[in-house]
C-alpha cells in the first residue's frame, strides 16, 4: 500500500485496513481465505508456476494488484493477512506489514501497489494494460498522481460523518475531484481514461468507486454524466467481477473496523 499523506495515523491505519474471467486461461488458487495472524504457520515454498499475493480481501490497495491479475490471466495463489495482528514470518519478508505484495518462486519480494501492478504487467505475457510508449505511460503515472491526492477525501468524509463533523466542504472537494475526471474524458472522448479500453489507470482508481456506495459518497458523482458512464462499463468488467466485494460487505467491514475490532474474514 502507498502510504496516504497528510492524513492522521487512524485513517492510514484504516488504510491499510481497507475465474479469473480474462481471455487467458489461468488458475487462481487460494492458499488462505481466511486471514493469517501472528503466531500462525508461515506458508510452503511458491510453486515454480504461480506467483503469490499477499492480501486482505476488503483492501483497496491489495485490490489493484488482484484486479491486474485476473486481467492478465496470471496464474497465482493469495494468502490474506490479518493487518492487525501481522504473522511475524510476513513481517520478515516485509517489514511494512503492507499488502500488497508479491512472492515469486525465487524468494522476489515486491510491494507497494502501483509497483507490483507495474511489476505484473512487464513480466507476464497477455494484454499490456500500460502503454508502450515512455510518453503514454509518464502521462498514466501523471494521472495516478493527481488521483492520489483524491483518495484521502474517502476516508476523511465519513470519519468527519462519524465524529459529528462539518464535512459539508470536503463533500464539495470532492464533488469538484469528480468534475475534473469528468471533464477528462469529455476531452479524450474515451469510454475509459486512455482509450476505448480498459488500461492501468482505470485498474488504479477503481477500488475507491466500488466502495462509493458503501461509504456514502454517490450523491458526489451528481452532475458527472461520463464519470458515471465510465462506472457502469467498469462494473461489466471481468477482472472487476472476479475481485469485487457487495456495497453490503464493504459496509460491514467498514463498521467493524470502526468498533476497533475490524472482520477481515466477514462472510466467510
Amino acid at each position: 500500500m502507498c502510504a496516504v499523506p497528510s492524513l492522521p495515523v487512524s485513517v492510514v491505519h484504516f488504510c491499510q485496513g481497507f475465474f479469473v474471467a480474462s481471455l487467458h486461461t489461468s488458475t487462481a488458487k487460494m492458499v488462505s481465505e481466511k486471514c493469517l495472524a501472528k503466531g500462525s504457520a508461515a506458508p510452503g515454498p511458491v510453486p515454480k508456476d504461480k506467483i503469490r499475493i499477499y492480501s486482505m480481501r476488503f483492501c483497496p490497495f491489495a485490490q489493484r494488484a488482484r484486479l491486474v491479475l485476473a486481467a492478465k490471466g496470471i496464474n497465482h495463489e493469495t494468502v490474506n493477512i490479518h493487518l492487525k495482528e501481522k504473522p511475524e514470518w510476513f513481517l520478515a519478508k516485509n517489514p511494512l506489514g503492507l499488502v500488497p505484495t508479491l512472492e515469486t518462486p525465487a524468494g522476489e519480494i515486491i510491494y507497494e501497489s502501483p509497483i507490483t501492478c507495474d511489476y505484473l504487467d512487464e513480466v507476464y505475457a497477455g494484454k499490456k494494460l500500460l502503454p508502450s510508449s515512455p510518453y503514454g505511460k509518464a502521462q498514466q503515472k501523471m494521472m495516478l498522481e493527481h488521483f492520489s491526492k483524491v483518495v484521502p477525501l474517502f476516508y476523511k468524509i465519513p470519519m468527519g460523518r462519524r465524529n459529528g463533523d462539518d464535512v459539508s466542504g470536503l463533500e464539495t472537494e470532492l464533488k469538484e475531484k469528480f468534475g475534473k475526471l469528468n471533464e477528462d474524458l469529455v476531452k479524450k472522448k474515451s469510454k475509459f481514461f486512455d482509450g476505448d479500453s480498459i488500461t492501468m489507470i482505470d485498474y488504479m482508481m477503481w477500488p475507491w468507486f466500488e466502495r462509493l456506495v458503501a461509504l456514502r459518497l454517490e450523491n458526489c458523482m451528481d452532475g458527472t454524466p461520463e464519470l458515471k458512464k465510465w462506472t457502469e462499463l467498469m462494473w461489466e468488467d471481468p477482472a472487476v467481477k472476479a475481485t469485487m466485494h457487495s456495497a453490503d460487505a464493504h459496509r460491514a467491514f467498514m463498521e467493524s473496523f470502526a468498533a476497533g475490532k475490524p472482520d477481515y474474514d466477514y462472510g466467510l
